[in-house]
């Protein structure tokens, strides 16, 4: 089965709208490189239309002109993108195409393709809370960054229901930034003051 990945730039106080004034200081080696291992684990990438549109009007042009950044335009180039929008495309990047039917319906079909590395979705929120709704996020790969934004979009809108997550890995860069990779897990017993009292502080 293949993996659904997200992978986002996130503020501490969660708002994954990334303003490049808060988001390119802590851009480093390390970050580059958690990026370079989130996009090798994929071999589709899931993007909305306005990453799309992003993506498609910088990175073709930086692999034509050949600089440092010109290997991994050239990894974006040829990976399949399959690209989420309401409105019908014309595409002038390699390997896009516009998604085919419901979300939720396709991204199942994706993740049960035995012959996949994975499915990723670079930034995306509103596709990420979609299918965070559905079910379908098996990783969550947050960047954080140490600063609050306190203006744009957040990853966690409002619901009724939460969304318990695990850590499986972390890592403290040396700009500040956390790398923190969560996964899905069912969540914990209902705990009330009784059954942690016992845990609280002793008075000095």
């Amino acid at each position: 089965m293949a993996k659904v990945i997200s992978t986002l730039f996130i503020s501490a106080d969660g708002v994954a709208e990334i303003d490049p004034d808060w988001h390119f200081p802590y851009f480093d080696d390390n970050m580059g490189r958690a990026v370079g291992e989130d996009y090798d684990a994929a071999d589709v990438l899931l993007i909305g239309r306005e990453t799309y549109d992003s993506f498609a009007g910088a990175w073709p042009d930086r692999e034509a002109a050949g600089g440092e950044d010109a290997s991994f335009a050239k990894q974006l180039g040829d990976v399949r993108k399959i690209v989420v929008s309401r409105q019908p495309l014309t595409f002038s990047w390699r390997n896009s195409e516009l998604l085919s039917g419901d979300l939720v319906d396709v991204v199942t079909a994706l993740r049960a393709d035995a012959g996949s590395k994975g499915v990723l979705i670079p930034g995306s929120i509103s596709v990420v809370q979609q299918l965070l709704a559905a079910g379908l996020v098996d990783e969550l790969r947050l960047l954080v960054h140490p600063v609050a934004a306190r203006k744009g979009r957040r990853l966690f809108d409002d619901g009724e229901t939460p969304y318990h997550l695990k850590v499986t890995a972390t890592e403290a860069f040396p700009t500040g930034v956390i790398r923190v990779i969560y996964a899905p897990t069912a969540a914990p017993g209902a705990v009330g003051y009784d059954e942690v009292k016992d845990q609280v502080p002793a008075g000095s």
